[in-house]
């Protein structure tokens, strides 16, 4: 059987365009037969805010979505990511590093990629002969660590947006797959591009659906599967248009208020929230009901993929004065 999940991060709410990934997911999943999972990647621990894993679960109840396992919370895993780690240090495929960001940013030899942002230049790869000596230079606190990025090209099929080949040593050079800073022997905190990874493989997921702000982070995974032998368990992805403000921008709340729980608390129905996102996602017939699993009946019969919007969706003031109108 195959398997997906949905994935909230717990750094802030849930609002239309997280919605609308999640929905995606859902009906593909739904229409097609496979398992989802819940996970709540909670790992980026300044950043998350108390309370916001339980907002984010309420608020995929109140939309309808379901799901047949979990939650599953990252943060209770760490042993497993520490173990990737050492593995992936032990075969020389990642390596300590004590470079601050500023450092990186700040290096006269640094490439930078076309977006201007500045490509690991390689300064502590080979640097340290052990995690202790790299401990030693940073003052005893512990180094983060790199994914020793092999050169070349990865090559890989997006279902939704067809073939990519990225250049990941040249695009973004060693990328940072735990982060450090604490004292030694604290431990890390696993890096995104390394978690997911560990968690999709070990959990059987097959096909991840997610928004195309993160298609640059698929070679990066394939990589870091392949270096800890999971080659065969690559899963399928679909990076899907993301939801705009008027600006161009990701949406935010520079465009205003989009949450969920903002809508919610004022009486919109989940139902009419559905029908915006089904508006949204190629499907104009659906209209607004009370019952959200009404909305959801229908959009099960008539989703497909290939109606789905190429380009992404702007959210503008119609949209939330047809919402808030219901």
């Amino acid at each position: 059987m195959k398997v997906t999940r949905l994935a909230p991060s717990p750094t802030g709410a849930l609002h239309l365009g997280n919605a609308r990934t999640f929905l995606l997911n859902w009906l593909l999943a739904r229409r097609n037969h496979w398992r989802i999972l819940l996970r709540v990647e909670d790992l980026d621990g300044p950043r998350v805010k108390a309370g916001a894993d339980r907002q984010a679960i309420h608020d995929l109840h109140w939309l309808g979505l379901d799901w047949d396992e979990g939650p599953i919370y990252q943060s209770s895993r760490n042993d497993v990511y520490a173990a990737a780690i050492e593995r992936l240090l032990a075969t020389g495929d990642a390596y300590p590093c004590i470079c601050s960001r500023r450092e990186v940013e700040g290096a006269a030899s640094a490439p930078h990629a076309d977006d201007g942002a500045a490509v690991y230049p390689g300064t502590c790869r080979g640097r340290f002969r052990s995690l202790d000596e790299a401990r030693a230079c940073a003052g005893g606190r512990e180094p983060a660590v790199r994914f020793r990025v092999p050169p070349g090209t990865t090559h890989f099929n997006d279902e939704f947006s067809g073939s990519h080949a990225i250049d990941v040593a040249g695009r973004l050079g060693d990328f940072v797959i735990a982060k450090g800073g604490g004292s030694a022997g604290a431990g890390w905190t696993p890096a995104y591009q390394l978690a997911v990874v560990v968690d999709d493989a070990e959990a059987g997921v097959t096909d991840v659906v997610r928004g195309d702000d993160l298609l640059d982070s698929a070679p990066r995974q394939i990589l870091v599967y392949r270096a800890l032998g999971l080659a065969e368990r690559v899963p399928r992805y679909y990076h899907l248009p993301l939801v705009i403000g008027p600006d161009g921008r990701r949406l935010a709340k520079r465009h205003g208020d989009t949450r969920l729980s903002y809508y919610r608390e004022r009486g919109v129905p989940p139902g009419r929230v559905l029908a915006l996102l089904a508006r949204w996602s190629g499907m104009e017939s659906v209209g607004p009901a009370a019952d959200a699993r009404a909305v959801l009946s229908e959009m099960l019969e008539r989703f497909t993929l290939d109606a789905l919007p190429r380009s992404p969706i702007t959210f503008t003031n119609d949209d939330d004065a047809w919402l808030r109108a219901g």
